[in-house]
């Protein structure tokens, strides 16, 4: 499984996650799937409605968050496809907090934010038994291309 991102879509993402550190910040992946890629082309940014303790490591997306995104979605042909969110001063591999609350049809998109900093980003995907999470490969492309619909070997 792959996934494509639109260079400004990236920089959405970027620019979304060093605002809100030292906090986590996260958002949702809206875009299309194929059985062995996904393409995001829009996002829904959230404001994280976690506690305002525990929110420099943990984030809250809230069901009216979800349904927001599932109508904006709909609205314009899409999907939710998945989460993104931060890691302060932390790398971008998931913790098992974020293996135990993530869904296995979603791919997270995980920013380490170093000192304000966006610092790369990873896509992961949970496994359908929920015992780990493996790694899609993230293409950034410049423009959005048709959603490729070939499974690669």
């Amino acid at each position: 499984m792959s996934i494509t991102i639109d260079q400004a879509v990236w920089s959405q993402i970027q620019r979304h996650l060093e605002a809100a550190y030292p906090e986590e910040g996260a958002g949702l992946l809206l875009g299309h799937v194929q059985p062995c890629h996904r393409q995001v082309v829009a996002l829904l940014p959230l404001v994280n409605s976690r506690e305002a303790e525990v929110r420099h490591n943990r984030y809250l997306i809230s069901a009216q968050d979800m349904l927001r995104a599932e109508q904006e979605a709909e609205s314009r042909d899409l999907n939710v496809i998945g989460v993104f969110h931060s890691h302060p001063d932390h790398s971008d591999h998931p913790s098992e907090f974020d293996r135990e609350w993530a869904l296995p049809w979603f791919s997270y998109v995980i920013t380490s934010v170093v000192n304000g900093g966006a610092s790369g980003g990873r896509s992961w995907r949970l496994r359908e038994d929920r015992s780990a999470f493996d790694e899609e490969q993230i293409e950034i492309l410049e423009g959005t291309s048709p959603l490729k619909n070939e499974c690669k070997e």
